[in-house]
């Protein structure tokens, strides 16, 4: 599949990966630390792994030769799915939180709680809906090309369907001053 989403999820969209991701952000590299934090299966817990690591996310390296164990390091690839780790973080405490959040993002300076948003790089502008919009790009395919055609037009026939309508009334109004 061409899609960038789902080509994501094909590496990261069972669960329990997202979770290993994150333990291994924070600083988790060991099978029993893995386990003991997310509570595990053990035999999950290898697949997830093996899977994470074909998938390129995490290398492992060996520590102790005898017996041999293996230590599970977030890749390049790894570490930069940690702005989805983040953005999945402040959706869960302002949506499914209702009793508040149990784990913030702090500044390590200050302690003060951020407030993470997306914003592009280029312009230092957030990321929102009407500024920013998907579109096809070098690579896509001629199903890809159709498919957003037609989101273009919906699009375009949902900001003229939310425009004001002015009466005649108003225009003339209008031009008299």
């Amino acid at each position: 599949m061409a899609c960038p989403i789902a080509r994501s999820l094909e590496r990261v969209g069972e669960w329990w990966s997202i979770l290993i991701i994150r333990d291994a952000l924070l600083g988790f590299t060991r099978f029993d630390e893995f386990q003991k934090s997310l509570n595990i299966a053990p035999n999950m817990l290898t697949r997830r792994l093996s899977a994470l690591l074909d998938a390129g996310l995490l290398q492992r390296r060996r520590y102790s030769k005898r017996p041999p164990r293996y230590e599970y390091i977030p890749t390049e690839m790894g570490r930069d799915f940690r702005p989805v780790i983040v953005a999945m973080f402040a959706w869960g405490n302002r949506h499914f939180a209702p009793e508040g959040a149990s784990v913030l993002l702090v500044d390590k300076k200050t302690k003060a709680a951020a407030d993470p948003v997306l914003v592009d790089r280029r312009s230092g502008r957030p990321l929102n809906e009407c500024d920013f919009v998907f579109s096809v790009g070098p690579a896509a395919s001629e199903r890809t090309r159709r498919r957003y055609a037609v989101i273009k037009e919906k699009q375009f026939a949902a900001q003229q369907s939310s425009r004001p309508v002015r009466s005649s009334l108003e225009g003339r109004k209008r031009r008299a001053s």
